[in-house]
């Protein structure tokens, strides 16, 4: 997690929540994202047809934030404690400095996933929260109907 700097005070606040869902762990999978900045919403949204969900988790955050085309403060709300972890409890460059394998020394799952993540997110302020899932958080509630209905639009 990046901290907030000197230089935040000039960049946009933005406020993303992400979703993932998977019909099947794997199967076919749907990801969607909500950004909200300077009183904008947009929604993004898309389908694998063979993923797992904590790909579909990792997907939606990273496409939300390749959306945004200058560094930004970025609070990511999910409530996938598997993504929100590994920035908020340091995996990630605990998995980097163990050349990509996990505690147990076996090799991280979706390394391509977190390698892009990673990369993306740098240029950025970024604070990840974790948020109960299917509870009272609207935003979240509407991410996870979105990725839901990916599934359900692309499939038979």
């Amino acid at each position: 997690m990046n901290n907030r700097d000197e230089n935040s005070i000039t960049k946009t606040d933005v406020v993303i929540y992400t979703d993932g869902a998977c019909s099947g762990n794997p199967g076919p999978g749907g990801w969607a994202a909500i950004l909200m900045a300077m009183g904008v919403e947009k929604e993004i949204s898309g389908f694998d047809p063979d993923t797992t969900n904590n790909r579909m988790e990792l997907t939606a955050a990273l496409e939300a934030l390749k959306e945004l085309k200058r560094p930004c403060n970025v609070t990511v709300y999910s409530d996938s404690a598997y993504l929100v972890s590994a920035f908020n409890d340091n995996w990630i460059q605990n998995w980097q400095k163990r050349n990509w394998k996990n505690a147990a020394g076996m090799p991280v799952s979706n390394r391509d996933l977190w390698e892009a993540l990673w990369e993306v997110q740098k240029q950025h302020t970024m604070t990840w929260k974790k948020v109960r899932g299917h509870a009272d958080n609207p935003y979240n509630n509407r991410c996870d109907k979105m990725a839901v209905n990916e599934i359900k639009d692309n499939t038979p």
